[in-house]
């Protein structure tokens, strides 16, 4: 994939224009992150009082008696939001489902290791952990040796 960018003081608003033979997964996951807005920061509830959360703090969001809570710094603050909604705002912030009830924080995993049945324990650099179900496993990998792209453009 190439990226070329062309700035000059004669545009006046900014346009993507995408370039391809064929329509592919990887092109529609560009626009919808072109199209989609970048979430600053969450809200959560702490001890009856909004809280704002930054997503690059947060280790990992997960779901647990119908309730939804980020964790960070060892500690859970509730989030008023669905976690396919919270899944939704924080994919831009380098987010990974990993599992049908956790999202992870790519850029806050110092290691893992391999479990015996599969699945993986990854330990953030807070020194929480988490572990990733073995659907969710090569997807991860292949966020953190790639990147975004499947093939490492």
């Amino acid at each position: 994939m190439k990226v070329q960018i062309d700035i000059k003081d004669q545009y006046d608003e900014t346009v993507v224009t995408i370039q391809a033979k064929d329509w592919t997964e990887e092109i529609a996951e560009l626009v919808k992150r072109i199209k989609s807005p970048t979430t600053k920061r969450l809200v959560g509830v702490q001890e009856e009082r909004s809280v704002l959360l930054e997503p690059s703090e947060i280790d990992y969001v997960y779901a647990e008696n119908r309730k939804v809570f980020a964790s960070m710094n060892r500690q859970s603050i509730e989030l008023k939001l669905k976690l396919y909604e919270i899944e939704e705002l924080l994919i831009p912030h380098q987010f990974l489902r990993f599992s049908k009830s956790v999202i992870g924080n790519v850029d806050q995993i110092a290691r893992f290791e391999v479990s015996f049945n599969g699945n993986l324990c990854v330990h953030f650099k807070t020194g929480s952990k988490e572990y990733v179900s073995r659907a969710y496993v090569a997807q991860l990998k292949q966020k953190l040796i790639w990147g975004d792209s499947k093939d490492g453009n």
